[in-house]
């Protein structure tokens, strides 16, 4: 009897103390590694501001994967985008900027964010979430995404050698791209819905001269066919209304840009195209919060122009987090 009451006793849950950590706090929290955040970085960690820089994927962000970067000051003979983007992180990798890889759940209007189960709060934060490629929204896309259908030249180039491939779009990334992928394809199609390219004419001079690149004008895609990977696409002359097939090895896409804006559009200011929209300073409809680079409403959209938006935006979070302090 003695050794069951012990038991009893021995069997009583004991009492833990449960100790809950204080969300870590930040001066500025940037939120994408494209060249906007990176810039912003570089200026917050020069004020000496406590940073915290998130990327999801891969410092540079679309930048990165871009093979050849004509137009950015200092290098006359270009530079790859994923040299440039290395230079911009040696350039934050000497400063006190902290760098955290994961997606970001949840940001909030009181300047905190959850991201990997944390939570964590800053005085002032930058959106620099940049762009998505645009989708087709044809047959046969996302089913063959990878299998022949792509968004990055850059990634993917290489698997075609020797192949047949179409470049859908008509603007500079689209013919970049295009020339790009001549180093590996036997022939690249250019399909474009209009009658005239709008790359820059230096670029647009390239295409037209090299031998491996022809031009469907006036054309679309209708339905991407195959069975394991891309083995044709259908389309349509948007003037005649022809229907035709052209066996294809793969198609990379590039139409446009989607800003990613998911996690601010129920409490920030967007454009009806779903951009966010900044003043001069990078100030957003939400004090304390501020956008740079290709996510915000603006003409350009280029690497020069995300950096010097990351500059101005670092400046204006130093001096929206020095005024609190003069309130407080």
């Amino acid at each position: 009897m003695k050794t069951l009451e012990k038991d009893k006793v021995e069997a009583k849950p004991q009492l833990q103390t449960i100790v809950q950590k204080k969300p870590a706090i930040f001066d500025l929290i940037i939120i994408g590694g494209g060249p906007g955040g990176l810039t912003a970085a570089l200026y917050a960690g020069r004020a000496r501001l406590k940073t915290l820089l998130i990327e999801r994927a891969i410092i540079g962000g679309m930048a990165s994967t871009t093979f050849h970067i004509d137009n950015y000051p200092g290098f006359p003979d270009g530079i790859s985008g994923s040299d440039l983007s290395i230079k911009m992180e040696e350039g934050i990798k000497k400063l006190d900027v902290q760098v955290m890889y994961g997606d970001v759940s949840k940001i909030n209007q009181d300047r905190s964010i959850e991201i990997n189960g944390q939570n964590i709060k800053a005085k002032a934060i930058i959106i620099a979430t940049g762009t998505e490629n645009k989708k087709l929204g044809v047959d046969g896309e996302n089913a063959l995404r990878g299998r022949g259908v792509s968004y990055c030249a850059t990634c993917d180039g290489p698997f075609y050698r020797d192949k047949s491939i179409a470049v859908v779009g008509g603007g500079n990334s689209a013919v970049e791209e295009a020339l790009y992928l001549t180093r590996f394809a036997n022939k690249v199609t250019i399909i474009h819905r209009r009658d005239s390219l709008r790359s820059d004419k230096i670029i647009t001079e390239k295409a037209m001269n090299n031998p491996k690149i022809f031009i469907m004008w006036n054309a679309v895609i209708e339905k991407i066919v195959g069975e394991k990977n891309v083995e044709k696409i259908y389309l349509k002359n948007i003037q005649t209304n022809e229907a035709t097939q052209i066996p294809m090895d793969g198609v990379f896409i590039y139409i446009g840009s989607v800003a990613n804006t998911k996690l601010v559009k129920d409490f920030l200011q967007l454009t009806e195209s779903g951009y966010i929209v900044a003043d001069k300073e990078m100030k957003t409809s939400v004090p304390g919060i501020f956008a740079c680079g290709d996510v915000i409403d603006k003409s350009l959209r280029q690497v020069i122009t995300a950096a010097g938006d990351g500059a101005i935006a670092a400046e204006s979070a130093r001096k929206f987090i020095e005024e609190q302090k003069e309130i407080v």
